[in-house]
Protein backbone atom coordinates (compact mmCIF):
# COMPACT_ATOMS: atom_id res chain seq x y z
CA UNK A 1 0.00 0.00 0.00
CA UNK A 2 1.51 3.56 -1.08
CA UNK A 3 -0.02 5.89 1.12
CA UNK A 4 2.39 8.40 0.60
CA UNK A 5 1.84 8.67 -2.96
CA UNK A 6 -2.09 8.62 -3.37
CA UNK A 7 -2.32 10.57 -0.19
CA UNK A 8 -5.34 8.40 0.75
CA UNK A 9 -5.49 4.92 1.55
CA UNK A 10 -7.29 3.18 -1.67
CA UNK A 11 -9.31 0.82 0.40
CA UNK A 12 -10.81 3.92 1.54
CA UNK A 13 -11.43 4.96 -1.50
CA UNK A 14 -13.01 1.82 -2.35
CA UNK A 15 -15.79 2.23 0.03
CA UNK A 16 -16.73 6.03 0.02
CA UNK A 17 -19.44 7.65 -1.96
CA UNK A 18 -20.57 11.03 -2.76
CA UNK A 19 -22.48 12.12 0.12
CA UNK A 20 -25.10 14.00 -1.92
CA UNK A 21 -25.77 11.32 -4.55
CA UNK A 22 -24.56 8.25 -3.06
CA UNK A 23 -22.84 8.12 -7.07
CA UNK A 24 -19.05 7.27 -7.29
CA UNK A 25 -16.08 9.23 -6.63
CA UNK A 26 -13.37 9.94 -8.94
CA UNK A 27 -9.68 10.60 -6.83
CA UNK A 28 -8.07 13.59 -8.44
CA UNK A 29 -4.52 13.29 -7.00
CA UNK A 30 -3.35 16.65 -8.46
CA UNK A 31 -5.39 18.73 -6.70
CA UNK A 32 -6.08 16.43 -3.73
CA UNK A 33 -9.96 15.82 -4.51
CA UNK A 34 -12.37 13.51 -4.40
CA UNK A 35 -14.71 14.54 -7.91
CA UNK A 36 -18.78 13.70 -7.30
CA UNK A 37 -19.51 14.12 -11.53
CA UNK A 38 -23.11 13.50 -10.79
CA UNK A 39 -23.31 16.09 -7.45
CA UNK A 40 -21.04 18.34 -9.70
CA UNK A 41 -18.97 18.70 -6.42
CA UNK A 42 -15.53 18.17 -5.52
CA UNK A 43 -14.73 17.35 -1.90
CA UNK A 44 -11.48 18.57 -0.74
CA UNK A 45 -8.76 16.30 0.52
CA UNK A 46 -6.97 17.63 3.95
CA UNK A 47 -3.28 15.68 4.70
CA UNK A 48 -5.06 12.93 3.57
CA UNK A 49 -8.45 12.88 4.73
CA UNK A 50 -11.06 13.16 2.75
CA UNK A 51 -13.79 15.58 3.95
CA UNK A 52 -17.09 14.09 2.72
CA UNK A 53 -19.26 17.37 3.61
CA UNK A 54 -21.14 19.22 0.86
CA UNK A 55 -20.82 22.62 2.27
CA UNK A 56 -16.90 22.15 2.06
CA UNK A 57 -17.03 21.04 -1.17
CA UNK A 58 -16.02 23.29 -4.45
CA UNK A 59 -18.47 23.57 -7.17
CA UNK A 60 -17.50 22.25 -10.24
CA UNK A 61 -17.24 24.68 -13.42
CA UNK A 62 -19.57 23.82 -16.01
Amino acid sequence: MNQAKSGVDPKLLEILVCPVTKGPLDYDAEAQELISRQAGLAYPIRDGIPIMLADEARKLAD
